[in-house]
């Protein structure tokens, strides 16, 4: 695949390489529009909910069930698109969700007063997103070429997080003026240009599996086996090799324990004298880290072309702990700002590496498993550093938590780049798989 005509950019700002390939790039600009214009549902589901119950209880519980069931589709969904045309596996993904937007539209438009209905569509809605989220990281690797895989996963979360800056924004403004049954609807027609976009997409077949017929997954899947079969079978392949294991825990240990996000609230008000119930420093907490996020995939040429991936990503890691360690610290709220601003610029970075890393270290033939796992570890370690840090916190206090949480993630991080050098001497190799 050649990026021969791609133009000269500067090594500094956005490294848009792989928009030189037509089907990322119209994957991507769809994704783009997706991000903004599809995203409404996650301010319209929690507030529809609390409005008909006026319980926080019942929003939370819709939460998790999201969660269990996007834990379902990513490890299913990866293992069916490891033996299935990728493109058509996303492309039922996408209408899917498309056809949970609609269905949330219509409920709204009859009144939406069932709690049940509600939470059967967030369901819905989870399983879709989970099946999305696990097929494109394996989608993506089959449309550019290796060395361009920092640049195309930097692009990527370039859309997902501003995305999750201006949507709930454009949301909150529009609710009063159009209600929240509209904004489903905008949610339903943002992704029809993504199933545009997946529909121009070449055929994306599996491929032959690296081992003897004899041993060959996907032979057996084809066979009858079950599909909890090939999920373990995806886990067997990711313990087999060290480097995935050790980006896997890196990035469990920089989301686990110093993923902060739910002291905020308390953060806000008795650190940096909020108002109870929120207020502009809540809001600021909430927004610093997608800034940092924003900012530094702005700035991805400064480092998509580097080699040592697995040295970076590491690195990342451990900057994140530090930074985490000075929001524990800080007493001033303008500190704590450009902590997480900080913060969020280094994360980019090792999310970056994290997939650039797992998808060329894995087979094709079992990138949709390998992307199951990431996709739930991806989800599943925020949720439990708001357990964690929610339950200590109320033991020793918020700072003393965020700041044990950000050396914890340091301390573990070195260790790991320790015991296994696979991944801090780990180098991009620029090849085709």
């Amino acid at each position: 695949m050649s990026t021969s005509a791609t133009p000269v950019r500067s090594a500094y700002t956005v490294d848009r390489r792989p928009l030189a390939i037509a089907a990322y790039r119209r994957l991507w600009a769809a994704s783009a529009v997706c991000a903004v214009g599809g995203s409404f549902s996650v301010v319209a589901v929690p507030t529809q909910l609390f409005m008909v119950t006026g319980s926080s209880a019942v929003v939370g519980a819709s939460a998790a069930v999201s969660f269990v069931a996007l834990i379902v589709a990513a490890l299913w969904t990866g293992a069916l698109a490891d033996v299935r045309d990728r493109r058509t596996v996303l492309l039922f993904a996408h209408c899917g969700l498309a056809s949970t937007y609609a269905a949330l539209w219509i409920q709204a438009a009859l009144g939406g007063r069932s709690v049940p209905v509600l939470l059967v569509l967030v369901a819905c809605q989870g399983l879709t997103f989970g099946a999305i989220m696990t097929t494109m990281g394996a989608v993506v690797p089959r449309l550019v070429p290796v060395e361009l895989w920092p640049a195309a996963n930097s692009l990527s979360s370039l859309v997902r997080y501003a995305g999750s800056i201006l949507g709930p924004v454009l949301a909150g403004v529009l609710i009063p003026i159009v209600g929240l049954g509209t904004l489903y609807l905008f949610d339903a027609v943002a992704l029809m240009t993504v199933v545009w976009s997946v529909i121009k997409l070449p055929p994306l077949p599996p491929s032959p599996h690296p081992t003897g017929p004899s041993n060959d997954p996907m032979a057996q899947y084809r066979q009858g086996r079950s599909t909890i079969g090939q999920v373990l079978a995806g886990f067997r392949y990711l313990a087999a090799s060290r480097l995935l294991v050790a980006v896997l825990a890196v990035d469990l240990a920089a989301m686990v324990f110093g993923m902060p996000v739910a002291l905020f609230p308390e953060l806000a008000q008795h650190t940096y004298g909020g108002p109870a119930g929120g207020g502009l420093e809540l809001g600021l907490l909430y927004a610093a880290y997608p800034a940092g996020v924003f900012v530094a995939g702005l700035l991805s040429g400064t480092f998509t072309r580097a080699r040592r991936h697995g040295a970076l990503m590491a690195a990342a890691a451990a900057a994140w702990g530090l930074t985490v360690v000075v929001l524990g610290l800080a007493t001033q709220l303008w500190i704590a700002l450009a902590a997480l601003v900080v913060g969020g610029a280094v994360n980019f970075v090792l999310s970056s590496f994290r997939n650039a890393i797992s998808q060329a270290h894995t087979d094709d033939a079992m990138r949709g498993r390998v992307q199951g796992s990431l996709t739930v570890v991806l989800f599943g370690g925020p949720q439990i550093a708001n357990l964690l840090h929610g339950a200590t916190a109320a033991i020793y206090g918020p700072r003393m938590v965020i700041c044990a949480g950000g050396l914890l993630t340091a301390v573990t991080v070195a260790a790991i780049a320790w015991a296994a050098p696979q991944l801090r001497h780990y180098t991009a190799r620029h090849h085709d798989h």
